[in-house]
């Protein structure tokens, strides 16, 4: 093999060194638009009840950008930072456990036949939850 042909072999090799790094991050940008779209499909914001427009506006509202936020976090946090361990130690992950469920089971439990008479309230307190998470999500971000 002459030098040309070793020269082509090792800038191959460095092109396919960073084909991993770049593929994770096509599929990670994938997986938020794939997640936020079932979420969106589920939900259907389009779709407001009459009698409670805006709490379930405000609900559905607060609980996409949530969602937006806490995907961002997350691809940032995995692929930017290395790991979202080294973004949530200690006590703050489980903070970020919290808030990664709390809100998510609230949007799935506000069908339940429970909370059908105070669902305005429910709408409302939701919503509260929903941007006092994506406050701490960035808080501990940020900090």
């Amino acid at each position: 093999m002459d030098f040309k042909g070793i020269f082509r072999l090792i800038l191959k090799a460095a092109d396919m060194a960073n084909f991993r790094e770049i593929l994770n991050y096509i599929l990670g940008a994938l997986f938020i638009v794939l997640v936020f779209s079932i979420a969106y499909a589920y939900l259907k914001p389009h779709q407001l009840h009459k009698r409670r427009l805006v709490s379930t506006l405000l609900l559905k509202g607060s609980y996409l950008l949530y969602l937006l936020l806490l995907l961002i976090v997350v691809y940032l946090s995995a692929l930017v930072k290395d790991g979202l361990d080294n973004v949530f130690m200690g006590v703050e992950f489980f903070a970020f456990l919290v808030v990664l469920f709390v809100p998510t089971i609230g949007i799935f439990a506000r069908k339940m036949g429970h909370f059908s008479r105070n669902r305005e309230g429910y709408n409302y307190f939701f919503t509260i939850v929903n941007v006092l998470s994506m406050i701490l999500i960035l808080l501990m971000y940020l900090i």
